[in-house]
């Protein structure tokens, strides 16, 4: 078989480094200096910023209208020139920066936010302004509506102190024939949202007494949520049980945890042509962080043995996280694109090539974001290419959100403890469809090249 590995998006060569600030007042000397809240902010608060910014919903402030925004204006621009709102991390001077459901800004939109603040934030003509956005009901689904909603029978009771808990819930969804899944959400209600560490959701099979559970879904303080590339699903069998896997911490009130799964299927009898996976990439189950020290590095190799399709990263690190990035180390290759051979005669092995795919610099613990990648830009690898999680601790007393630096810090499910891997998603493809896709994106390439001449 021929393989050969893909061109990936423009990438920036050279090595990240930790700890690096985002934005300046740079950022505004080169807007333009009539801006008003009408007619240039709120556009740009409406699309970013207003979904949480708003009365009910998870942010502190509502910031839908100028006498909302005014009082926080220089803390808008403090946040926004730093990147540290909206929420979306991925250091953007390095690998792909084209996503689904990206509400990040602009370095334009930065630009107009400060030269605003700065002139005083002046609202300007109300006739300018756009008209107000429309938002889904809190409690509304943000894949849409589902097909089948599956929750916990009953609330699980987490007493106001005392240890983390990781209560276990199975429950029947009722599912009579085969489906497979196109869409899928994890949901807390809103006072569950404060203790909820995460949820994992699996798909239990019991055959003759034995349980056979295969991933399904994830959720994470902060998270986005899980978007699949079109044709592209997974199978719940006809019987198959839904198990919850929570871990709750308690935050000094008693809390009734209720936590509901919703699923959008593909019609019955439709079999899409890709099987997604989403898995842990990275682990080291021997982590230590030792006592007052930062930057602490660990890394971790998954080898994925077919042509592939990588549809989407998240980190996933407790508090004392502070950095991670993704690479893919890519076998080398001939002239006509088959993938060399080791271990055959006496000539040197060829170098691996490898490229980074996103590398997130600041890590914040209340924001578990998936990254999930634009169809037209997800690497496609051949196989034996490997994933390599490059992860980085802060365990010194610089990090405010540590609970106690003087003790060393291992690996552990509680909050307390720490983590280092990453959640992956992929499909497998076969040898002619990885031909195909290589095919279109080095046309698409080549006539970017021929656009820019």
């Amino acid at each position: 078989m021929t393989f050969r590995a893909i061109v990936l998006p423009a990438v920036l060569i050279g090595t990240v480094l930790l700890g690096v600030g985002g934005g300046s007042s740079a950022y505004g000397q080169s807007a333009d200096p009539d801006v008003t809240f009408a007619k240039d902010v709120l556009p740009i608060l409406q699309r970013s910023c207003q979904s949480c910014h708003r009365t009910g919903s998870i942010a502190p402030m509502s910031l839908i209208s100028y006498e909302e925004v005014r009082p926080w204006a220089r803390s808008i621009k403090r946040y926004v020139e730093s990147r540290e709102m909206p929420p979306w991390y991925i250091d953007r001077r390095i690998g792909i920066q084209k996503f689904k459901d990206d509400p990040s800004l602009t370095d334009e939109e930065i630009a107009t936010i400060a030269v605003w603040v700065d002139a005083g934030a002046p609202r300007g003509d109300p006739a300018d302004a756009p008209p107000p956005r429309e938002f889904l009901a809190a409690n509304a689904w943000r894949m849409g509506e589902p097909d089948l909603i599956v929750s916990l029978e009953e609330p699980h009771i987490l007493a106001a102190e005392g240890p983390d808990e990781f209560p276990s819930y199975i429950v029947d969804p009722g599912l009579t024939e085969d489906r497979y899944v196109m869409a899928v959400e994890l949901k807390p209600d809103a006072r569950s949202q404060q203790v909820l560490h995460h949820a994992v959701t699996t798909m239990t099979e019991f055959d003759e007494e034995i349980a056979k559970a295969s991933f399904l879904n994830e959720y994470a303080a902060g998270k986005n949520g899980d978007i699949f590339d079109d044709d592209t699903g997974r199978l719940m069998k006809a019987g198959t049980k839904i198990r919850f896997g929570l871990h709750l911490h308690p935050y000094g009130e008693e809390i009734p945890v209720m936590v509901s799964l919703g699923l959008k299927l593909y019609p019955k009898g439709y079999v899409p042509k890709y099987t997604l996976t989403s898995q842990h990439m990275g682990d080291d189950d021997d982590l230590l962080i030792p006592a007052g020290e930062r930057g602490v590095r660990t890394d971790g190799y998954t080898l994925l043995t077919q042509p592939t399709v990588i549809t989407a990263f998240q980190p996933h690190l407790h508090t004392r996280g502070q950095a991670q990035c993704i690479e893919i180390i890519i076998p080398p290759t001939d002239e006509e694109g088959n993938v060399l051979q080791f271990g055959r005669g006496n000539s040197p092995a060829p170098l691996m090539r490898q490229q980074t795919l996103n590398c997130v610099p600041k890590w914040y613990f209340n924001w578990h974001l998936v990254y999930n990648y634009a169809e037209d830009v997800a690497p496609v690898v051949p196989p034996g290419t490997v994933i390599h999680v490059t992860t980085w601790h802060d365990n010194s007393e610089s990090l405010r959100a540590n609970p106690d630096p003087r003790n060393n810090i291992a690996y552990g499910q509680r909050t307390i403890d720490e983590m280092s891997f990453a959640w992956v998603s992929y499909y497998y493809i076969d040898e002619d469809d990885y031909r195909a896709r290589l095919a279109a994106k080095d046309a698409a390439q080549m006539s970017n090249n021929q656009d820019n001449q």
